[in-house]
C-alpha cells in the first residue's frame, strides 16, 4: 500500500518532469514532433518482427531447417530419415487443409522456430459441427520472449475458425495453463491417456 510519502514522490517526479518538458519546448524542442517520430519508430518497429516471424505452413524442405529438431523439445522424437519425412508429409498433404502444420522461419537464421498443428475432427453432433485440435506448439527455447507462441495459436483457431470449427480444444500441461488462459482458453474437464506398448 502507498503511504503518504509515496504520493508526495511521485507528485516531485511529476513536476520534474513537467519541469523539464517546458524547458525543452522554450529551447526550440518541439515535443509533438517528437512523439510522432517515437511512434512511427514503434510501429516500423513491430511491422519490421510482424514480416520477420511470419507464420506460414509446413514445407517438405522444412526438415533441413531443424522442424524436426525443434519437436524434440517438446517431447519425444526420434531422428527422422529423409524418406520417412517425406512419406508422412505427403500423407499429411493428403488431408488438406483437415490437418494443418505451420512454423515460423528465422529468415535471418532459415531455422524453423516455432511450430503448432491443428486438426480439424468432423462430428455427428453439433449439427455435423466440426472442432479444432490443437497440437504440437512448440517455440525455440533460444528465441522465447517474442510473443510467437500466442501468434501461432492465434493462428491455428483463426484456420479451426475458417473451417467452420464450433469450438477449438488442447491438451498442456499445469505448467503452461496461464499462457493458454492468456490466449482466450479455459480450463475444463479432465484429460486421460492410453498408450499402447512402448
Amino acid at each position: 500500500m502507498l503511504g503518504f510519502h509515496d504520493h508526495d514522490a511521485d507528485f516531485d517526479n511529476l513536476t520534474s518532469c513537467l519541469s523539464i518538458l517546458f524547458n525543452l519546448q522554450k529551447s526550440g524542442f518541439n515535443l509533438k514532433i517528437f512523439l510522432y517520430k517515437a511512434m512511427e519508430t514503434t510501429k516500423s518497429s513491430t511491422e519490421e518482427e510482424a514480416f520477420e516471424f511470419e507464420v506460414r505452413k509446413l514445407e517438405i524442405s522444412d526438415k533441413r531447417k531443424g522442424f524436426v529438431e525443434l519437436l524434440q523439445q517438446l517431447t519425444v522424437c526420434d531422428s527422422i530419415s529423409d524418406e520417412a519425412f517425406d512419406r508422412r508429409f505427403e500423407e499429411v498433404a493428403e488431408y488438406g487443409d483437415d490437418h494443418l502444420i505451420c512454423v515460423v522461419e528465422d529468415r535471418d537464421s532459415g531455422r524453423i522456430i516455432a511450430t503448432g498443428s491443428v486438426l480439424i475432427e468432423k462430428k455427428f453432433i453439433r449439427n455435423c459441427g466440426k472442432v479444432g485440435h490443437i497440437e504440437d506448439v512448440v517455440v525455440d527455447s533460444n528465441i522465447r520472449g517474442k510473443h510467437l507462441g500466442r501468434k501461432m495459436i492465434g493462428f491455428l483457431c483463426d484456420h479451426a475458425r475458417a473451417m467452420g470449427c464450433y469450438k477449438v480444444i488442447l491438451d498442456c500441461s499445469s505448467d503452461n495453463v496461464a499462457f493458454y488462459e492468456r490466449c482466450g482458453f479455459k480450463r475444463k474437464e479432465i484429460q486421460m491417456v492410453n498408450y499402447f506398448g512402448s
